[in-house]
């Protein structure tokens, strides 16, 4: 039985990322489903849950933070994905992604709209 981090997380999980969150979730389940968990219960069954933040103002910074990273692009794609799901629009994300290009780089800024570009995209499709 799923204890309840683990039910609060995939309600959020739903919310938030939609089939992209659950395609993860998925990839997991034949080489470590035990992280499939955690992914679920700390992420989003502790952390969205938490009432300090809006769920937009944490995918805001989830965008920066993976754009910043340079390294995360599936993980980033997910969570342009996210950030519009949960109400960001298209020019409060690249704003994000601009204001990168100040504290992570051009290269993390450039790489980050070019991520966007293509969710947009598919989006679209």
């Amino acid at each position: 039985m799923p204890n309840s981090r683990f039910t609060l997380g995939m309600e959020q999980l739903s919310k938030i990322d939609g089939e992209a969150g659950h395609n993860v979730i998925e990839s997991l389940q034949d080489i470590c489903p035990d992280l499939a968990r955690f992914t679920i219960e700390y992420p989003f069954g502790d952390i969205y849950t938490r009432p300090a933040l809006e769920v937009k103002s944490r995918e805001i910074a989830t965008v920066a933070a993976l754009t910043a990273l340079g390294n995360c692009r599936p993980q980033l794609k997910v969570h342009l994905n996210a950030a519009l799901n949960v109400g960001c629009s298209e020019e409060e994300v690249k704003e994000v992604l601009l204001q990168m290009s100040v504290y992570a780089g051009f290269p993390a800024a450039l790489n980050g709209m070019f991520a966007f570009k293509e969710v947009l995209q598919e989006r679209k499709a």
